[in-house]
Order: structure tokens, then C-alpha cells, then sequence
């Protein structure tokens, strides 16, 4: 009798052992689970990632259909950053950006496709996919903007060495904009020209975000700092209307998507 006490003692010794064990084990794997979810700091939205074919479509659709073959994509890891979907031939590359540094608050909802050339590769498209990197590897909004701004004080970032632009003439982007610079999903295609250092009073431009006639010619947008100042031209109505036409299948798709991502037009009723 004593003996078959000892061997049951021993035995439910053994299963709370076992079951410390579990939950230990049980803890270490929720910490594992939670650092893979949550790319950045506590309290600041995770990025989802876009389905990479749509994602190519989207950021792609930045560059005029003739252009798109030979040009390079790059694709987010919100856990890494960008990554080199494609490889490209004519120098221009592509991706949709979801980090603005300058803005100095981190979102989910930031779809802003865009594409360089090779001088704007080099300087601009750098600094994005470097924000995405260190966005990925946790650090703050703030600090992000201490960082790349002190990398542009010390030379590491610069202008375009040359005269260029960035495509921008998708059917959609969702960021800040007219008539009141808040985040809106918008067509709004247009070209920036590098224009470092230059103020609309060099131009004599006008522009007022509210007033849509004064933003059809030429004008300047400083972008965080004078090396990322771009002198702006706006898609005439006809050619944004033949754009949304050409990519309706693009815009269907990233509504279906995401609904931030529909245009105020196809948005859902509540």
C-alpha cells in the first residue's frame, strides 16, 4: 500500500513538472508569435503585406504602360523592408512606398506608388527603402526622422546629381493632398521634376491646395527638406480620365483589396 502512494506521489510529481515545462515552453512561443506580428513598436501599426502581383500591378502603374517592361520593381517585407522583385533594363525603378519619413507618424493606410530614374534611384529611391528598413527593424517615428535628416547633414544622402523625375501618373494614391492637405485616396497622376533647393517664388507659382485651377501649371513642393523639393505638373483632366479608364481593372482590384484604397466615388455605403 505504501509503495503504490510512492509510485502515485512520484507520478503526479512528474505531471506538474511536465506541465511547467509546457507552459514555459507555451510562453516562449506566444513571445516568438507576438515578435513576428509586430514589426514595429508597441502601440504603432503593423504593415500588412500586399499580394506581391498586385502589389507589381500597382507600384508599376506610376510609369506609363510603354515604359513598364524594362523597368525594376522593388516589393515590401514589412519585416525587412524593400526586396528586388524584379530586375530592370532602362534604369527607372518602382515600388510602392508606405513609410513617410518626413511625415513623422507611422500608418497602415499609406499606398504611394512611384517610380525614378536612375540619378533618382540613387538619391531619393535610397532613402525610401532605407525608412522601410529601419521602420522593419522597430525604431520611431521621430527617431526616423532624426536619422535620415542627420544622414543628409552628413553627406550619406544627397540630391539627384542630375536633372530628372519621378513618375507618378497611377489611377490611385492615398496620401496627403488637396484641397486640405490631409490623407485622401485620390487620382491625382503627375510628374515631379528634381528641383533642389527651388521655392515657388523662384517660379512665381501660386499655389493653393483648395483652389484646383492653380495647381495646373507648374509649382514647387519641399518634401521634408531642400535636397527632396520637386517642381510639379499635374495630369490635364482628359489624360487622368484615360488613365482610370485604362487601369479599371487595377482600381477594381485594390478597392476589393482594401476599402482605404477606393476611390471616394466606388467607396462602400456605411
Amino acid at each position: 500500500m505504501l509503495a503504490s502512494k510512492r509510485r502515485f506521489d512520484r507520478a503526479r510529481q512528474a505531471r506538474r513538472r511536465s506541465a511547467k515545462v509546457f507552459f514555459a515552453l507555451s510562453v516562449v512561443a506566444m513571445a516568438f508569435a507576438g515578435l513576428s506580428a509586430s514589426p514595429g513598436r508597441a502601440g504603432e501599426p503593423a504593415l500588412e503585406q500586399m499580394p506581391a502581383e498586385l502589389e507589381t500591378r500597382f507600384a508599376l502603374s506610376a510609369l506609363p504602360p510603354a515604359l513598364r517592361d524594362q523597368a525594376a520593381v522593388y516589393l515590401l517585407d514589412p519585416q525587412k523592408g524593400y526586396t528586388l522583385a524584379r530586375k530592370g533594363t532602362s534604369g527607372l525603378a518602382c515600388l510602392v512606398e508606405r513609410t513617410v519619413w518626413e511625415w513623422v507618424n507611422f500608418r497602415d493606410d499609406i499606398y504611394i506608388p512611384l517610380c525614378y530614374d536612375a540619378a533618382g534611384t540613387e538619391a531619393h529611391l535610397k532613402v525610401m527603402m532605407d525608412a522601410a528598413r529601419l521602420r522593419a527593424e522597430g525604431i520611431g517615428p521621430a527617431a526616423l526622422k532624426a536619422e535620415i535628416e542627420s544622414r543628409y547633414r552628413n553627406g550619406l544622402y544627397r540630391a539627384p546629381e542630375k536633372p530628372g523625375l519621378s513618375y507618378m501618373v497611377g489611377p490611385v494614391m492615398r496620401a496627403l493632398g488637396p484641397p486640405d492637405f490631409k490623407l485622401h485616396t485620390m487620382a491625382m497622376p503627375h510628374l515631379m521634376f528634381y528641383a533642389p533647393h527651388a521655392t515657388n517664388e523662384d517660379i512665381g507659382a501660386l499655389p493653393e491646395l483648395a483652389d484646383r485651377a492653380s495647381l495646373v501649371y507648374p509649382f514647387i513642393d519641399r518634401q521634408g527638406n531642400g535636397e527632396q523639393t520637386y517642381m510639379i505638373q499635374l495630369m490635364g483632366e482628359a489624360e487622368k480620365a484615360k488613365i482610370l479608364a485604362e487601369e479599371k481593372t487595377l482600381v477594381d482590384d485594390l478597392c476589393a483589396y482594401r476599402e482605404v484604397l477606393c476611390l471616394p466615388a466606388m467607396k462602400h455605403p456605411e
